[in-house]
């Protein structure tokens, strides 16, 4: 059985991600630069590849990004 990060998407949240942050008028530079301010380092080209499920995301990147969103983690994972 392969493991779930093998697969072709690379983390869960990245079209939710996405819809919340252009449900808030947020750009990806603008949530790199929010997230700098938290003390976690998401540059704006990462986003993008969280978003299209290329790119892993840490716990400590999705606190932080549940954080800048004003979202649970939870809300994050919905389908």
């Amino acid at each position: 059985m392969a493991r779930l990060i093998d697969g072709e998407r690379k983390n869960l949240i990245g079209g939710n991600l996405k819809k919340l942050r252009m449900k808030m008028k947020m750009s990806q530079q603008a949530l790199s630069n929010r997230l700098e301010l938290q003390g976690v380092y998401v540059c704006r080209g990462s986003v993008s590849r969280i978003e299209d499920y290329s790119r892993t995301v840490t716990d400590i990147e999705l606190f932080a990004i549940a954080q800048v969103l004003g979202v649970s983690i939870d809300e994050l994972y919905q389908e």
